[in-house]
């Protein structure tokens, strides 16, 4: 079986001169080839690379920057290298327009056709009408059986009683699905690249409350978004569901703090 940069440079119709490993990618292994051409460009391989094409060409159809798919084939998605020497806290305003672009895109259902993952951490989207319903059964309760008891029982009272809560019909967004810090590329004070995608349909303001977990935009991010009433109130909901993902890949702090976004909520 041909290696995976052999395999990358036919496929790119040039050889590979030289790989480096990239840290994180928790579906596939990532790397920085350098093209005989003098090109160089992300090499991925895992199970999910030809979902996480589709993901990208979705958000590119919405005028969202997402790195060009040079190729991708049995495993291997390899894609156009993006600058990416800013930061993130100079590209806010920026961020919001990306943002605006990315939820316009919308569908009459909530969920995505296919699940998805991080790491061994599956992420069911199962499509749904109801909102409530598909949050609670696949962003809540599918945790139960992992986590320790006292927690759990803290999610599943929360998920009875989850119509309180989040609104049971919010317009279908397009999501990134993983939106930190770490899967936005910026070149100066503009984002030039969104990457890593978890798309699916639903609350836009899911992707907000992934953002603020390791990130902390100012409130003039929030005010540019235009966000409905109570947005602030429903954080800790949308919060809830990586911070368990967290706790089932490494346990920790991340069980605190899933435990302070139910004590917020009453639970």
């Amino acid at each position: 079986m041909r290696s995976m940069f052999a395999r990358a440079g036919s496929l790119l119709g040039t050889q590979v001169q030289s790989a480096a490993r990239l840290s994180g990618g928790d579906l596939s292994s990532v790397s920085r080839i350098v093209l005989a051409d003098g090109r160089s460009a992300i090499a991925k391989h895992g199970p999910k690379v030809a979902m996480e094409a589709v993901m990208l060409e979705t958000m590119r159809a919405n005028n969202v920057p997402v790195p060009h798919i040079l190729a991708v084939e049995n495993g291997l998605l390899i894609l156009e290298e993006r600058s990416a020497s800013g930061r993130v806290t100079r590209s806010w305003s920026h961020l919001a327009e990306v943002l605006d672009h990315l939820h316009a895109l919308t569908s009459q259902h909530y969920g995505w056709p296919q699940d998805y993952g991080f790491g061994p951490v599956d992420i069911a989207n199962a499509r749904s009408t109801d909102w409530v319903e598909f949050w609670a059964e696949n962003r809540l309760r599918c945790h139960l059986a992992h986590v320790e008891p006292h927690l759990a029982q803290r999610i599943a009272r929360l998920a009875d009683r989850l119509g309180d809560f989040i609104p049971k019909a919010p317009r279908p967004a397009l999501l990134h699905g993983d939106l930190w810090s770490g899967n936005i590329l910026t070149e100066q004070d503009h984002v030039s690249g969104l990457i890593d995608p978890a798309c699916y349909y639903g609350d836009r303001e899911v992707d907000l409350a992934m953002l603020s977990l390791f990130d902390q935009p100012p409130g003039a991010f929030y005010d540019a978004c235009g966000l409905d009433d109570g947005w602030l109130e429903r954080q800790p909901i949308y919060r809830l569901w990586p911070l368990l993902v967290h706790v089932r890949l490494f346990g920790g702090a991340y069980h605190q703090q899933a435990g302070a976004c139910l004590d917020l909520l009453g639970f």
